[in-house]
């Protein structure tokens, strides 16, 4: 075999069938990021316990919800960077212990600044976790089903959103320190930390992009030996430092840097302002604090079969597709949310926004890193999530501000616009690469 011929070690990797040790990538990543869902939903729920007890106006319990997005706007673009230069295993496991210990913390303040504080730490950790996480994964996993690989990895989203849920249903309102409870369940990230950062393998990608072949050769061959694949030579790629993050928006991406951070700030701006008042909203239309928790509840679970569903359609209908007609089911389920009045309404059309904007979420993480060659690839995923946790940050706030001005079936218009938005920069400016290799050349 010549050297030309020869696979490279992306190559190798990508050809490769799905094994027992891509099992083990994938629950050790998926439980990181489950664990995620479970913080970033427990503010929802504390949120509402808090404002009650300590009489918050809404102005500052919209600062509650959103102080996190502003720490995760920052963590995602530096922890994306951090990624491309020191490792995508090493980054996401000194985010575990940096969110796990500031949200324990949490269950110990007395004052809403102490709190809001150690929101701005937990969105640090949590913001640059996220985005190096699915990085990972796409970068072990075989090319013909890494866009559902990667969904699945979000769908432990769900499991973590729906613990939250639980947890708010079950323990917040069961006593005036319910809420300090809840945050104290946040110490289980750091505990994970401990080991995560020695069961997860390196990527063989980043590896060899920064000079360590002897590295990348091991991992490779970990993962042909877990396949019983006999052993192959790769072609050499020479080491190329990581890039900055302005070639992002160079001739070659700029399109697609565009389309992926209109997305990414869409989806945001929907979900997090729609998902993280729900509790509140309905609390508002009348409901006690433990049926309105119930009602979250229920809606949240919603969330499993709209992945499940996502997972199959990326690899059939490709990535663009598949978002673009997530985000528009998304829009209509969020128009008829707003228009709901009976509790069987609301009921159902929480449930289809649950569906319809989870699915989204899991075809926009499978996308995101595959635009972009290993050398800006964490960056890239880093700075897209960055944005869009800009709007995740401003929705929150605005929720209020719209529904004193108008009512919610206009703020939930709002957000089928929003949603719409997406769909339209998801399908006309992001290139498809379902089943395309990482880093071809």
């Amino acid at each position: 075999m010549t050297a030309d011929s020869r696979p490279t070690r992306a190559e190798r990797m990508g050809r490769l069938p799905y094994t027992r040790k891509h099992t083990r990538v994938l629950v050790g990543s998926g439980m990181g990021w489950a664990l995620d869902a479970m913080d970033v939903g427990l503010i929802s729920f504390v949120g509402l316990a808090i404002a009650t007890q300590w009489d918050l106006t809404p102005t500052q319990q919209s600062w509650l919800l959103s102080i996190g997005f502003v720490g995760m706007a920052i963590g995602a673009t530096a922890g994306g960077m951090l990624a491309d230069r020191f490792g995508r295993r090493t980054v996401f496991a000194a985010t575990l212990v940096v969110y796990g210990l500031a949200t324990g913390a949490s269950a110990l303040v007395t004052g809403l600044a102490v709190l809001l504080l150690l929101r701005f730490v937990v969105g640090l950790g949590l913001g640059a976790e996220l985005p190096v996480a699915s990085t990972l994964v796409s970068e072990l996993s075989p090319t013909r089903i890494r866009g559902r690989l990667v969904v699945i990895l979000e769908s432990f989203w769900a499991l973590g959103w729906i613990l939250a849920a639980l947890i708010g249903f079950l323990v917040v309102p069961r006593s005036d320190n319910g809420w300090r409870w809840a945050f104290a369940v946040g110490l289980i990230p750091a505990i994970y930390a401990t080991v995560i950062r020695w069961r997860l393998p390196e990527s063989p990608l980043f590896l060899e992009r920064r000079g360590r072949t002897e590295e990348a050769e091991t991992v490779v061959r970990s993962f042909e030996i877990s396949a019983g694949v006999p052993h192959e030579e790769s072609r050499p790629l020479p080491p190329t430092p990581p890039k900055r993050t302005g070639e992002l928006w160079s001739p070659a991406y700029r399109v697609r840097t565009a389309g992926i951070w209109i997305v990414w700030f869409c989806v945001n701006f929907s979900y997090y302002g729609a998902f993280i008042w729900l509790p509140t909203l309905l609390y508002s239309q009348g409901f006690d604090l433990v049926r309105s928790f119930g009602y979250t509840l229920i809606i949240t679970l919603a969330q499993l079969p709209g992945y499940a569903v996502a997972a199959f359609l990326v690899e059939v209908w490709g990535r663009r597709a598949t978002l673009a007609t997530f985000l528009v089911g998304s829009a209509i389920a969020a128009t008829a949310f707003g228009l709901s009045g009976a509790v069987w309404q609301i009921l159902l059309a929480g449930c289809a926004l649950s569906f319809f904007n989870l699915g989204a979420w899991g075809a926009l993480y499978a996308v995101t890193p595959e635009i972009y060659p290993t050398t800006v690839r964490g960056a890239g995923a880093g700075a897209a999530a960055g944005f869009g946790r800009l709007a995740s940050i401003a929705a929150p706030l605005l929720v209020p501000v719209v529904l004193a001005a108008w009512s919610s079936s206009a703020l939930f218009a709002l957000f089928g616009v929003a949603f719409v938005i997406g769909a339209a920069a998801a399908y006309l400016l992001l290139p498809e690469q379902a089943g395309e290799r990482l880093d071809p050349t």
